[in-house]
């Protein structure tokens, strides 16, 4: 697994179908081990009241690669 339990990270695409956007973020309170075919995927609190968001690995991001990234446009 990339992402560690509890630690924060930032979505890296927008979800709509949770009105959840590119940057948002979040705690990872879960991991799922996925097969070589598939992604780990997680789930995530803090990004909508009193619930969790699943997401797959290649949708969320560090904190601060995500921070650097927004640096470097600038």
């Amino acid at each position: 697994m990339k992402f560690q339990l509890f630690s924060q990270v930032a979505l890296r695409e927008d979800i709509p179908e949770f009105n959840l956007i590119k940057g948002s973020i979040g705690t990872i309170v879960e991991c799922y081990s996925a097969s070589e075919q598939q992604e780990n995927g997680y789930s995530l609190e803090g990004l909508i009241h009193q619930d969790t968001v699943e997401v797959s690995e290649s949708q969320i991001e560090e904190i601060a690669a995500s921070i650097a990234s927004v640096h470097t446009a600038i």
